[in-house]
């Protein structure tokens, strides 16, 4: 017996329930997706985009990565936000960290990882950018918890500074973009950054022409 065959009888019983509550489901998810949220998440395999907010395949476009970052030399986000804003017309953009991080926890560590260090850098510079508030925090699991939120907002701007946002702006798309932190301990997502609907939000620095 194949190792994974408990996953294929998972997935068709997901499949006859699904099918159960709506028989039109998976004909009609065919045709098109038109979600109107991208999220961009954590790759941690306790963060299910879609369970945690509730919502049905085709209703969230998803993209993730470890610490849930937004680089921008990272073709593989970027082209999944322009994709999302560009062609499927989404209105929302969540960018969602998680308490307890791994990445976020990788990027306080002086100790080599290997690869994960290159990519954990930018956490790293948030790191130093709020050094004094970090070394007042003297539970080191707060501390992580504290620079999940502070990763989070800087990849909501990273998100703002983007000339694909700035575009879908200027055309007059409705684009609003947010900022969450889920916690893995109570299943709740909580709000931490001010949504960001315009350019006028934007520090004047990072406005492209």
């Amino acid at each position: 017996m194949n190792s994974l065959d408990y996953l294929f009888a998972n997935n068709t019983r997901w499949a006859e329930d699904i099918k159960k509550e709506d028989p039109e489901f998976f004909n009609k998810l065919a045709q098109q997706q038109k979600p109107e949220f991208l999220w961009i998440g954590c790759a941690d395999s306790r963060v299910p985009a879609n369970e945690i907010v509730g919502l049905l395949p085709g209703e969230l476009f998803v993209h993730r990565n470890v610490a849930n970052l937004v680089i921008q030399t990272d073709l593989n986000c970027l082209s999944v936000l322009q994709y999302a804003v560009e062609y499927l017309q989404v209105k929302h953009i969540i960018v969602t960290g998680h308490y307890g991080c791994g990445g976020v926890k990788a990027a306080m560590e002086t100790k080599q990882l290997g690869m994960i260090d290159y990519w954990v850098r930018s956490i790293r510079d948030v790191y130093f950018n709020h050094q004094e508030e970090m070394q007042s925090i003297c539970d080191e699991a707060e501390r992580i918890d504290r620079l999940c939120e502070l990763n989070v907002e800087q990849q909501v701007a990273n998100v703002a500074h983007t000339n694909i946002v700035q575009n879908a702006w200027k055309r007059g798309q409705s684009v609003t973009i947010h900022g969450w932190v889920y916690s893995i301990c109570d299943g709740i997502i909580r709000q931490i950054t001010t949504p960001i609907k315009s350019i006028e939000q934007v520090t004047e620095r990072y406005r492209m022409a």
